[in-house]
């Protein structure tokens, strides 16, 4: 008898909801702990609690599950999250602003402007701070963060010279950011008449169409104090000068894509 006992004790199983259990201890349906779950144990010891904002982790066939730590916070339903990002930089640059080219006398821009119409400035795009992605939830902020560098040489070192222009972000052809600014000198003599600036722009845009976008990068040249200045934005205006090179003034963007977190 004794030995039928100790057989019954090893090898019962136990089912909740079913009559026919799988493991030895098998529930079908929902299942409630008022207290805490306890991994690892043995016959001689409790098994583990784990410790507060700790998972429990699997660790596969005929292992105990075990705690883990995770280095990535929780994100509850109607928070944002970052769900990809995109950077870009380009040594090219613009260098047709020079000289040679007239401003174009505009100073004012609109949300909305096509970059293809005239009438909204001479647009000149950074081509490769081209960035083609896909926004999957219409509920999203996208994060854009531009730097490049600006360099203007005076036909007088000696003289003062400025240049104002406006770099501007475009999605889908349309100016969704644009901020104008000034290069100037007073006496740039002692750099052979070169003046070098630094250009950033942040934005941030809300609720973007779900679908295909293309964001892209373009500056203009609005107004010159001397039009024999030369201009150039995110490139040197030459190799030969010891005041700066491509990598100096090289452009760079980033785009941050924000989503709504659902769950449903």
């Amino acid at each position: 008898m004794a030995g039928l006992l100790t057989s019954i004790q090893a090898y019962a199983q136990v089912g909740v909801g079913t009559s026919t259990p799988n493991s030895i201890l098998d529930v079908n349906g929902k299942t409630t702990l008022r207290k805490e779950l306890r991994v690892g144990g043995t016959s001689s010891q409790v098994g583990n609690a784990g410790l507060n904002g700790q998972v429990l982790v699997s660790q596969g066939q005929n292992l105990p599950p075990v705690w883990k730590s995770l280095n990535v916070s929780f994100i509850e339903e109607g928070q944002y999250k970052l769900v990809n990002s995109y950077l870009s930089s380009d040594q090219a640059g613009i260098t047709n602003l020079s000289s040679s080219n007239a401003a174009d006398g505009i100073y004012k821009n609109n949300i909305g402007d096509d970059i293809t119409d005239l009438t909204k400035g001479r647009w000149v795009k950074i081509s490769g701070l081209k960035n083609v992605f896909t926004v999957k939830d219409s509920r999203n902020k996208l994060t854009y963060q531009f730097q490049t560098g600006a360099e203007m040489k005076a036909p007088t070192a000696t003289e003062p010279q400025n240049i104002n222009f406006a770099c501007g972000v475009f999605r889908n052809n349309k100016l969704v950011a644009v901020r104008p600014d000034k290069i100037s000198s007073t006496d740039s003599s002692g750099k052979g008449g070169f003046q070098d600036y630094i250009f950033t722009l942040n934005y941030t845009e809300q609720n973007v169409p779900a679908g295909e976008q293309t964001v892209e990068v373009a500056c203009r040249k609005i107004s010159s104090s001397n039009s024999g200045s030369q201009f150039t934005i995110g490139k040197n205006i030459s190799n030969s000068n010891n005041i700066s090179n491509a990598f100096t003034l090289e452009s760079m963007m980033k785009i941050d894509i924000i989503e709504y977190v659902s769950y449903n």
